[in-house]
């Protein structure tokens, strides 16, 4: 809740600082000057580097001493590179060295409040807010942040795209507005307040560097933008605090900042605080309260989207500790051991805080080094979060250096500050950031936007800007659930004699959704289906009963929104190619070519121009484009490479066919046609299109994934082959069906295949159970991986059981 400024200086990516092999230089004779930092130049000093690559400029000083001298034009300012003088500096220090230039210039916004009084009128301050944020408070205020995080991630739609950090800017505000305030700030004051803050920071920073004060009081087009945006941040302010024109305060909020404010007195002199007092700490609270933590909020979802693994972790302990629905609690929290790890390396990494500012009353010693008064010492949180000395690694996200405390602590990490100034909200920001991200993740799944990712723009705050997301739900939130219930139980009869289970019982199938969602899902399959030209209106009756939502629906319970279309879509446009193969082109291998091998060359990026006849293929361009985007490179070529495979068992069956060598082919044969040719590796890769992210690149390297999900093909692929034996047996082309062949080649009955074909499903599954329990132990980031294949399995065997796919006029059990 640091107020940290965001005028930006320049765009900055992250940066390897490089590393001090030994301690700061260290000068022999005590009370030494601060070594001077080269390559000053005429007349701009170093501003001209600060000002091109402000954090590597200053993370580069750290080589040179604790403390180093640069040039701004004029001025000489000490940069202090090392954390324990830095904290030296904010506690022992602070009496002597108050705050800087920097954060002079916002007395015309901020006042003489708790951000810019000193001394003793700052404790005074101090005593008097503290209670807003005590731990007394703190239950409640985390109620209200839920509850706003969840209205606001209720107003999000499936499909939306998210400008990741202006959206958490307006959830900040609302969650400081409402918790502190106990009020709600119209659109168009919150639009305001957005719109001003740029302005307010750009003139903090211009006017701080202006050679003299008057400067200030030009009517330059910076000054007088800086002027606009005070009173338009002032208006926004007194709607919080008074409420819109012509209505009561909202003293009645007795527990709210204003109320309390206006119910103490001023120590110095007894009389109560003045309404321009009210105004100036509940602004310091909007600026403070917002924009650092939308901030960190925006860097802290893109690491997740950049570490899947550590948003799967992040979700299992929210699962475990704060169970879907509940609203947190501080003990709660408490117990969200990793998922404060990961808080904290967000805030270590990227945090907010690119320079502050201190000014030396009188000459103190600051370790080794002699600071002359009216020095202005100048330390930035950003980089000394990323001092190769102090955090090993320091450029990458690393959670885990957190786990066991690291050995890292103050001095070293100093997010909100240290010593009489520290910031007075610091649990309540860390207490916002994680119940802000938890409801998100829970409720969707943010996708990188191809091209989209959070950039460091530097201002006085380290910004992360440009990053957009493409929302899909994650699961089902039982406040907008459609009907009574979140499940349905569907009682469809298993055809007599059941060839899987051998019985003739009637089995409940659950349905992972409400029936409504799946419904509203095969509607618009359907127009999309007759949109395409794949199936004129009059073949629809019959091609919705084959219910492929219901599949998808037992799959991939947890497929919300667009990517629920997407796998309808997919499925339903692989049948239409099927059933063609029924006809001609399942005996003609030319035909067969002609209508596969645009659809190939279409996974190359082939656009030549279709004909008015090819309409799966301009459905096909369609959906391979709708599950390529935002995906990663290797995502796309695993995926790519497996639709291959599996489009060419078309031609490869109809050549058989065309030379009659169906009744020679062996079961391993016949298996790897089926296995490639069902479509379950590619319905596989969408399972991480789905979750939004791939599955760690370790478990895509193990042996054991490959035989899980060769396994998963088979068992699917044998279950489809024993409900759709009787179809198959009456088609005039051969059929590729691995009962049938097992017939052949043993010279069996029927029935004895059948029996052969299940007990081998049954030893698939129970080998996949034992490779998931390995490599679950070994990958626990993939175990939603590994457990989306045996859903898949389940939900092969729920649909086939019950669709009227195969269903043959007058067969057995009908």
């Amino acid at each position: 809740m640091n107020l940290l400024p965001n005028a930006p200086l320049t765009e900055t990516r992250k940066r390897i600082v490089p590393p001090r092999t030994t301690s700061p230089t260290v000068p022999t004779v005590r009370a030494a000057a601060p070594p001077l930092a080269p390559g000053a130049l005429p007349g701009l000093g170093h501003a001209a580097a600060l000002l091109r690559d402000p954090l590597g400029f200053l993370g580069s000083l750290a080589r040179l001493g604790g403390v180093v001298r640069i040039r701004l034009g004029p001025r000489t300012v000490c940069v202090v590179t090392d954390a324990r003088l830095v904290h030296t500096l904010l506690v022992a220090l602070a009496h002597d060295c108050p705050r800087g230039a920097v954060q002079d210039t916002l007395r015309t916004a901020f006042g003489d409040g708790l951000l810019m009084s000193e001394g003793q009128a700052h404790r005074d301050r101090r005593r008097i807010i503290q209670p807003v944020f005590g731990p007394d408070r703190m239950a409640g205020y985390l109620t209200v942040m839920h509850q706003v995080t969840e209205e606001r991630a209720g107003r999000w739609r499936p499909g939306q795209i998210l400008d990741v950090a202006a959206e958490m800017n307006h959830l900040a505000l609302e969650i400081v507005t409402r918790s502190l305030f106990g009020a709600r700030l119209s659109e168009d004051a919150t639009l305001a307040f957005h719109r001003a803050l740029p302005d307010l920071v750009k003139g903090q920073i211009v006017q701080s560097l202006y050679p003299h004060p008057a400067f200030a009081r030009l009517p330059l087009p910076v000054n007088r933008r800086f002027d606009a945006a005070v009173r338009v941040l002032n208006r926004v302010v007194d709607q919080a605090v008074n409420g819109p024109a012509g209505t009561a305060r909202p003293d009645r909020n007795r527990g709210s900042l204003p109320a309390l404010l206006r119910a103490a007195t001023d120590p110095a002199t007894g009389r109560p605080l003045t309404e321009a007092d009210v105004r100036s700490e509940a602004i310091t609270m909007f600026g403070a309260g917002t924009e650092t933590v939308s901030t960190t909020l925006t860097w802290l979802l893109d690491e997740l989207l950049r570490h899947p693994e550590v948003e799967a972790r992040v979700l299992a302990e929210l699962d475990e500790h704060l169970p879907a629905g509940t609203t947190p609690t501080p003990e709660a929290l408490g117990r969200l051991v990793y998922t404060r790890s990961v808080t904290q390396e967000a805030v270590r990494l990227h945090a907010p805080n690119a320079f502050l500012m201190r000014t030396a009353q009188v000459p103190v010693d600051l370790g080794p080094y002699r600071i002359p008064a009216g020095t202005e010492l100048l330390y930035s949180l950003t980089a000394l979060h990323r001092d190769p000395v102090r955090y090993d690694d320091p450029l990458s996200f690393r959670p885990e250096r957190w786990q066991d405390g690291g050995r890292l602590g103050r001095p070293s990490f100093l997010p909100f500050g240290a010593g009489k100034h520290k910031c007075i909200g610091e649990a309540f920001a860390w207490a916002e950031l994680t119940v802000a991200a938890a409801a998100i993740l829970r409720r969707w799944r943010p996708v990188a936007v191809p091209g989209s990712h959070a950039r460091e723009v530097v201002w006085t705050t380290v910004q992360a800007q440009g990053l957009r997301v493409r929302l899909a739900p994650r699961t089902q939130p039982a406040a907008v659930a459609e009907g009574p219930a979140r499940t349905e139980v569907v009682n469809r009869p298993l055809p007599a004699g059941c060839p899987f289970t051998g019985t003739a019982a009637t089995t409940a199938v659950p349905a992972p959704r409400p029936s409504a969602a799946l419904r509203a899902a095969a509607d618009r399959h359907a127009d999309w289906t007759v949109r395409h030209g794949l199936l004129a209106p009059a073949e629809l009756p019959g091609y919705r009963a084959y219910a492929l939502h219901e599949l998808i629906g037992h799959a991939f319970p947890r497929a919300r929104g667009t990517e629920l279309d997407l796998l309808v879509d997919v499925l339903g446009w692989f049948t239409v190619l099927d059933d063609r193969f029924d006809g001609p082109p399942g005996r003609r291998p030319a035909e067969a070519h002609a209508l596969v091998d645009p659809l190939i060359s279409a996974l190359d990026g082939d656009v030549r121009p279709a004909t008015p006849d090819d309409r799966l293929l301009t459905a096909w361009r369609e959906l391979w484009q709708r599950q390529s985007e935002s995906a990663s490179p290797a995502w796309r070529a695993r995926a790519a490479g497996e639709w291959r495979a599996c489009l060419a068992t078309f031609p490869a069956e109809a050549e058989h066919r065309a030379r009659g060598t169906v009744p020679s082919l062996g079961l391993a044969d016949t298996m790897r046609l089926r296995r490639h040719g069902s479509c379950l590796y590619p319905f596989m890769n969408i399972l991480e299109r789905v979750h939004g992210a791939d599955a760690p690149a370790a478990l895509h390297a193990e042996p054991a994934l490959h035989r899980l999900r060769a396994n998963t093909a088979d068992a699917a692929t044998l279950i489809n082959d024993l409900y759709s034996l009787e179809r198959e047996e009456r088609q005039t082309a051969a059929a590729f069906n691995t009962v049938l062949t097992l017939q052949r080649i043993r010279g069996c009955t029927r029935s004895r295949a059948v029996r052969a074909v299940r007990a081998r499903v049954v030893r698939l599954r129970q080998e996949n159970e034992e490779l998931r329990r390995d490599l679950g132990r070994r990958h626990p980031a993939g175990r939603w991986y590994l457990d989306g294949t045996r859903e898949l399995v389940a939900g092969v065997q729920a649909w086939t059981s019950t669709s009227d796919r195969y269903l043959v006029p007058g067969g057995r059990g009908r």
